[in-house]
């Protein structure tokens, strides 16, 4: 059994430290949740040394998506709480438009885990007619969720909130109904990259990030710094989708302006 006292243990730093450089995943800029969620998988596994279980997940590649999956949990479906893409399609979109007095904008997916997030928005785009040479760009820093987002594929329940008639014009289907498979057209929206938020550096000038269900588990610090360095990234104007659990309190003393429920708006 892993005593709670390990958390802090030299050991346990070097694991920390080793799992950086192996993933580029900090585990030190996340809550006390997370640490748990790495010593509830080490008991799973058996695994009563830190070294054991690094060399575990160093050699072995499907111990290593089982943790990265485990600690990041990459589950998502297409449009998401769909009120609020409701609300990109019909407001925040058109008012971009407006403002920029064109129809090329630049779209981030900050955190896009298995690409449901970002081929939706490239859905958007599409249905919005806006210029395909500026195409969503899709993060993430797990390497074998950008893989499976590449392919572009998914199960019938991850599509559930798809209208119809999108589901017609977008998907392909196969396996009687239960596979569905994005569009070339719809590949053809997104750029994917591999990008860790906390420590690398950002492109600008984006109109509207999206960053959902992806800084739960990071500390306060963390958050701050993040939202900091979306601010930045954004054109005076743009807009910050967070997840409906990661509402900005102090979203003022950053320079945000309250958009409605868990948006923000840079001030033009």
């Amino acid at each position: 059994m892993i005593e709670k006292t390990s958390y802090d243990s030299p050991e346990y730093d070097i694991f920390k430290a080793n799992v950086k450089k192996l993933t580029g995943l900090d585990l030190n800029s996340y809550k006390n949740q997370i640490h748990r969620r790495v010593h509830m998988l080490m008991q799973r596994w058996n695994i009563a040394e830190y070294d054991l279980y690094f060399k575990t997940i160093r050699e072995n590649d499907q111990k290593l998506r089982e943790f990265l999956d485990y600690l990041t949990i990459n589950v998502s479906e297409f449009f998401r709480n769909p009120a609020k893409w409701t609300e990109l399609r019909e407001t925040i979109i058109p008012r971009l438009i407006q403002s920029r007095g064109k129809k090329q904008l630049k779209i981030w997916s900050a955190g896009c885990a298995t690409g449901e997030e970002p081929y939706s928005l490239a859905i958007l785009s599409l249905e919005a007619r806006l210029s395909p040479q500026s195409p969503v760009l899709a993060s993430d820093f797990d390497q074998g969720a950008l893989s499976i987002a590449k392919k572009g594929t998914y199960l019938k329940r991850q599509i559930l909130n798809v209208p119809q008639d999108l589901i017609s014009r977008y998907f392909t289907t196969r396996d009687g109904g239960e596979t569905y498979s994005v569009t070339q057209e719809v590949k053809g929206r997104v750029s994917f990259q591999r990008l860790n938020l906390i420590e690398d550096s950002f492109a600008d000038d984006f109109d509207l990030i999206l960053c959902r269900n992806v800084v739960i588990y990071f500390s306060a610090e963390t958050k701050t710094a993040l939202y900091h360095k979306f601010f930045r990234a954004l054109r005076p104007g743009g807009f910050l989708l967070v997840g409906s659990t990661e509402q900005i309190f102090e979203y003022r003393k950053i320079g945000f302006e309250s958009a409605g429920a868990f948006l923000y708006q840079k001030p033009a």
